[in-house]
């Protein structure tokens, strides 16, 4: 793994830095519509494919991570779900249900901002991209504009927090609205005839 350097002046740094910007705005758009703002650009041969943000909460898609959403579009357009010769930027460090579906899609590179002290899947908690028993490993690039990424995260969750007048972010339960579905029970009269 490679940690981006401040002083890297180099043509490469800069287009990182270039396409991490793009996934910061992205990131943006996920806060606009009230979801965790991360975001995410899938680039192939130097040109943005697909871009994607956080949308789980509206979407009802546990699924629906910024990654998981930009793979879904660069896929849908390039008619396969194979992404070989595509990298993945990323304002936060990919958990593991996005790592797997970054190694499954056999992106060459992955580039993330911030660490994930809590749930990262590319060195913090655990790093799946160096487990060698796994067929296809993605090159990862650490750090690109890390207190940028950082920050919208942090001014995110502290404007959540305030709005609650505490330091408590979760929601308050709510009763899960009736979807219907089947009833299902468990009978042992059968058993006992």
């Amino acid at each position: 793994m490679a940690e981006d350097e401040a002083a890297g002046s180099g043509e490469a740094a800069q287009f990182d830095r270039a396409m991490m910007r793009l996934a910061i705005d992205q990131a943006r758009n996920a806060w606009a519509v009230g979801e965790v703002p991360v975001g995410a650009v899938v680039v192939r041969e130097g040109r943005v494919l697909a871009t994607g943000y956080n949308q789980p909460i509206g979407t009802h898609d546990p699924t629906a991570h910024a990654e998981i959403c930009a793979l879904r579009a660069a896929s849908d357009l390039l008619a396969n779900y194979r992404l070989v010769d595509c990298d993945l930027y990323v304002t936060l460090e990919p958990c593991a249900m996005c790592a797997g579906a970054i190694m499954h899609a056999r992106l060459r590179r992955v580039v993330y901002g911030a660490r994930d002290p809590k749930t990262g899947a590319a060195g913090s908690i655990v790093d799946l991209f160096a487990e060698a028993r796994l067929n296809h490993h993605t090159e990862v690039t650490a750090g690109v504009l890390a207190d940028e990424c950082g920050e919208l995260l942090s001014s995110f969750f502290a404007e959540r927090r305030g709005g609650r007048g505490g330091g408590d972010a979760r929601p308050e339960a709510a009763a899960l609205p009736d979807a219907g579905g089947i009833d299902v029970r468990f009978d042992d009269e059968a058993a006992q005839r």
